[in-house]
């Protein structure tokens, strides 16, 4: 009886043991389900974060411009005088309008309170007869004379503290002096003139009243007694066709002179020789029969933009033909209101980018950017036609006067005119460039310099350096990883595999470290050892093969099954030591002694050390462990029933491996590859330090590139904060995400696809 009871207690216990860890289990099981759920979760809501913050950063750059009015009032001062000339400075709270009495009056923009008034030191009895700016960022300006004399002025905005208060006064200096300086010794009045000034030299192109054009240069020369330099004229009277000038225009480094005619004919003068100036051409700029009614330089005084009679505009700008010489070329046109046949009475070109305003006949103005050719907004300021427009230093306030005397100031909002779809992705003729092309040059020496945004060659040479590294890396992984899933004896399986693994735990800093310090001059000085060893390795395997399938069964017995690799080691090892000790040979012999020279003469091939032989070597390397393990995981666990059940049919252990074991392992293999695309197109440190950082679009093997995960890694910490450059680095982020994006999404859906297919194998 009591063995009995015993017996039941023990299994009472037992049973309530078993429901004890049966929910203990249930309990670890449900935590875990839902902690790994959360995990993933958690990651999908990281990555749909990433991917919104890149687009909240990157979306203002397609915003298009806006402006908004905050003030109108009368023209300060007489408002009989003529307005010559309206202008800001750069904190936009001071106005001047020069005026044809001969007056700089100064204002408060805000409400066009009146705050100073100059007289400018005109001669008794002699009035302005023309007007012309100089470089804006200086503000200067010339006025000629009916005397045939003209005044050199500049705007200058002093900012002082006093009682811890900002406080801005206007001035008015002289840089020739306030007595006007004499053009031309005949008392006849200056209709146009252009100018520019620096300390070195000042140069004037006048039209005079009688119909004849002059330059006339004034070169600064030092005094072996004065530290006051000594100013010597040149004047020369240039040929002139007989139609009334309507514009002269004089770029600020004093070479070029552009002189518009109202026949719209546009003379080229080379001036850079004051002393010789050279007439080299004459070219309609309206050849479609638009007659010209406004024109100006952009920024820079490279290019010109016209305005037409019936609203449409054009940039024109040098460049050269096939005899070398420059000549004006009609590059793009903006259509101001679809060419409403109203005239463009006014141009002003922003400070510091390629962008400008224009106003019409009708009260319009709109804002344009030149290269990115975007109308980015237009605005009905007035019923009224707009004689001046005024633009701030910062692109960010415009002036504009009525013909009807009123002022309106109007406040624009437009930080990133430059970026369009076709600045991004499409070819863009830039000034001085020979033609359109995709160009990524965001920063420059000189301050006329334009950003060239184009992501395609950042684009074009991250998808050509993971070309590369997947070209070496694939081949040499797949087939690595079915020889030692398949074929390797498992003692060595057990040493190769984690050796390979181990790999993708070294650096890539130390890579990239390697390969552009070590690497690129040692193929630079082997270039034919190394074609060598491309050449010979495959054929050097193929013989050892075949030599050692015609050795006797009792000497190729001597090597267990699976270990027959390790004969290659040591004929790897002597092919390649071979190869580069026989290259300055081979070099002498064949490209006379430099090979880098014949292949730039003979071939027209150029050479750079950091090149995509380089990328693919050490990428490749960098790649080759990723692919290797997981195509190898993936082979190795075909089930054996399958390969054992193919073989005992007849087929043989290479038929077996190709018509069952890969076939069965193909999602993995595939998934292989292209987690290793990814990882070669996100890839960072090995592409900055090995390819040079070229922005070129070159798929040659000897050139380098740059990809956009290193221009991110240069130029990010170099970017002013929400600037245009920093923005478009965020885009480049974006494009590398979805280039990531796209291949994972592809690998899965072809990874699915394959499994649904051969999972009843």
């Amino acid at each position: 009886m009591n063995s009995s009871g015993d017996n039941q207690t023990a299994g009472l216990f037992t049973s309530e043991a078993s429901a004890n860890h049966r929910r203990r289990r249930m309990v670890k099981d449900t935590l875990t389900r839902y902690a790994v759920g959360v995990g993933g979760i958690s990651v999908i809501i990281a990555i749909v974060l990433i991917f919104f913050y890149l687009l909240f950063v990157v979306l203002p750059l397609f915003q298009s411009a806006d402006v908004e009015k905050r003030a109108s009032y009368g023209v300060p001062g007489t408002a009989q005088d003529e307005t010559l000339y309206l202008a800001m400075e750069e904190q936009a709270e001071i106005g001047v309008r020069f005026t044809t009495s001969g007056k700089a009056v100064f204002f408060d923009l805000t409400n066009g309170k009146f705050i100073l008034d100059e007289r400018l030191p005109i001669p008794e009895g002699v009035s302005i007869t023309s007007f012309a700016k100089g470089q804006m960022d200086q503000g200067i300006i010339a006025l000629g004379l009916s005397n045939g004399q003209a005044l050199v002025l500049r705007h200058i905005y002093r900012v002082t503290y006093p009682n811890d208060k900002r406080q801005i006064t206007p001035q008015i200096k002289y840089p020739l002096g306030e007595a006007p300086v004499e053009i031309i010794s005949d008392e006849v009045a200056l209709t146009q003139i252009a100018f520019q000034s620096n300390e070195e030299q000042t140069t004037f192109a006048v039209a005079t009243d009688d119909g004849r054009l002059f330059l006339s240069a004034f070169i600064a020369e030092e005094s072996m007694f004065d530290d006051t330099p000594e100013l010597e004229q040149f004047t020369t009277e240039l040929e002139l066709s007989d139609s009334p000038i309507l514009r002269i225009l004089m770029d600020q480094d004093h070479q070029n002179l552009y002189v518009v005619d109202q026949n719209n004919t546009l003379t080229y003068f080379d001036i850079s020789d004051a002393e010789s100036p050279e007439k080299h051409y004459q070219i309609n700029i309206s050849d479609d029969g638009r007659n010209v009614s406004s024109i100006e330089f952009l920024t820079g005084t490279i290019s010109l933009i016209v305005g037409y009679e019936d609203g449409l505009l054009a940039q024109w700008f040098p460049v050269r033909d096939a005899t070398d010489q420059k000549v004006m070329i009609r590059i793009r046109d903006f259509d101001h209101q679809q060419a409403s046949g109203n005239p463009i009475t006014s141009i002003a070109s922003e400070f510091d980018r390629k962008g400008f305003l224009v106003a019409d006949s009708q009260g319009r103005v709109g804002i344009y950017h030149s290269t990115a050719e975007r109308n980015l907004a237009v605005t009905e300021l007035s019923a009224n036609p707009i004689k001046h427009l005024a633009i701030a230093p910062r692109a960010n306030w415009m002036l504009a006067e009525e013909e009807s005397g009123q002022l309106q100031l109007w406040h624009i909002h437009n930080d990133h005119p430059e970026i369009s779809w076709k600045s991004l992705w499409g070819k863009v003729w830039y000034e001085s460039y020979p033609e359109p092309d995709y160009i990524w040059q965001s920063s420059s020496a000189s301050n006329d310099h334009e950003p060239k945004l184009s992501l395609v060659p950042l684009s074009f040479g991250t998808l050509k350096a993971a070309f590369y590294a997947m070209l070496l890396a694939a081949p040499l992984a797949i087939l690595g990883a079915i020889f030692t899933a398949y074929f390797m004896a498992p003692k060595m399986r057990n040493v190769v595999k984690p050796s390979i693994e181990i790999m993708e735990a070294l650096p890539t800093v130390i890579l990239g470290f390697l390969a552009g310090l070590w690497l690129a001059p040692l193929i630079e000085t082997h270039l034919p050892g190394t074609f060598s060893i491309l050449l010979l390795m495959p054929i050097g395997i193929l013989l050892c093969a075949w030599g050692w399938c015609q050795l006797p069964r009792s000497v190729r017995h001597v090597i267990p099954d699976g270990w027959e690799a390790m004969l290659l080691i040591p004929l790897v090892i002597f092919v390649g030591w071979g190869s580069l000790a026989m290259s300055p040979t081979l070099e002498a012999m064949l490209f006379d002694g430099n090979m880098r020279y014949w292949m730039s003469e003979e071939m027209g091939i150029g050479f750079d050390q950091r090149n995509s032989i380089i990328v693919g070597l050490a990428m490749g390397f960098a790649v080759i462990p990723t692919i290797f393990s997981i195509a190898e995981d993936a082979i190795y666990g075909v089930p054996r029933h399958l390969s054992q059940g193919s073989l005992a049919l007849g087929a043989t252990p290479w038929q077996t491996m190709i018509f069952v074991v890969l076939l069965t392992a193909s999602p993995g293999i595939f998934s292989a590859l292209m987690i290793g695309m990814g990882r070669a197109v996100g890839e960072t440190m090995i592409v900055l330090m090995a390819t040079g950082n070229t922005a070129v679009m070159d798929f040659s093997i000897f050139e380098g590139m740059r990809t956009l995960s290193a221009n991110i890694s240069v130029e990010m910490p170099e970017a002013e904060v929400d600037s245009t450059h920093y923005r478009v680095l965020f885009l480049a982020a974006l494009v590398l995400f979805l280039f990531t994006f796209f291949f994972n999404t592809i690998a899965e859906i072809v990874r699915q696809r394959l499994r649904k297919k051969y999972s009843t194998l």
